[in-house]
């Protein structure tokens, strides 16, 4: 039992091993949320209810490597990425679901969206990245430092939500969830995955034109891997022909810092979606 919906833990095999995903039933838009690198899906815990609440199917997937997904894979890309969260939709024969991506599964939903259009609503973009410049030779170094550095030291990473959840956003349980990471990485298995994440190319330009479902961008007013974060959230916005809604008060994690104002931007998009909420016949009816 994870702690996101209160589900059962479930798993799709995918090439190179499977994905754990939980799945809550309901009549309307359906909802699939990733989270971040090196993160749980239960970072969406407090969301994932109150979007369940407002009548939503919420399915929620743990990445290659982390959570309750297996280890051993080669790829952490997001584009590898993107194919586990395809065969999930297809799986579930999920239609008109919309693709929720955090951080680094930013690229990642956009990838999905453009792969499966068929079977995507609509877009949602949670302090994510995409569409950056590539890495200058300094950038390069520097992300090159850190991953050898997380990698030997997973506590790191622990430390370093203090600087992504601003203190008066940060949810009662924190602490015991930032510890929850730490303890994470530092098993054994996951050093492959976790020096996969921190080298991979989190933003590949040229994704967003094939996409054609509607998009909201949400990004913590406080986000601070963003020197101007309204700016990044205009640009992905105009990126994606979408519109973009900041988080007041939220750092890189709003859906867990600051989960009802996300909630609030969420559900009125998901309210204007038209389309099934769920698996159709061959005529386009939803059954």
């Amino acid at each position: 039992m994870n702690s996101t919906l209160g589900t059962t833990t479930r798993y799709l095999d995918v090439p190179g091993g499977r994905i754990a995903f939980d799945d809550a039933a309901g009549p309307g838009t359906p909802v699939v949320l990733l989270p971040g690198m090196l993160d749980r899906r239960a970072v969406y815990r407090f969301l994932a209810p109150l979007l369940g609440a407002a009548g939503h199917r919420v399915v929620t997937m743990d990445l290659r490597g982390m959570g309750e997904s297996s280890t051993g894979f080669t790829d952490h890309t997001p584009a590898a990425i993107a194919d586990d969260l395809v065969a999930l939709l297809e799986h579930l024969d999920l239609r008109g679901a919309v693709l929720v991506g955090s951080s680094y599964t930013g690229a990642t939903v956009v990838r999905a969206a453009a792969l499966a259009p068929e079977r995507t609503g609509g877009v949602v973009l949670v302090d994510a990245f995409i569409e950056n410049l590539p890495l200058n030779a300094f950038q390069k170094a520097l992300f090159g430092l850190a991953a050898p550095l997380v990698s030997a030291f997973p506590g790191l990473w622990g430390s370093m939500q203090k600087f992504y959840y601003p203190a008066a956003a940060r949810p009662a349980d924190f602490e015991e969830y930032r510890a929850g990471l730490a303890a994470m990485l530092r098993e054994p298995a996951r050093k492959a995955a976790l020096r996969g994440y921190l080298k991979g190319d989190s933003a590949p330009v040229g994704w967003c034109a094939a996409v054609d479902v509607p998009a909201l961008v949400l990004m913590g007013e406080r986000d601070p891997d963003f020197p101007d974060p309204e700016l990044v959230a205009d640009r992905q916005a105009a990126a994606l022909r979408g519109r973009k809604v900041m988080i007041a008060g939220a750092g890189h994690y709003p859906m867990a810092g600051r989960p009802q104002a996300v909630a609030d931007a969420l559900l009125p998009f998901l309210a204007e979606l038209d389309g099934p909420a769920g698996p159709t016949d061959e005529n386009g009816t939803a059954r």
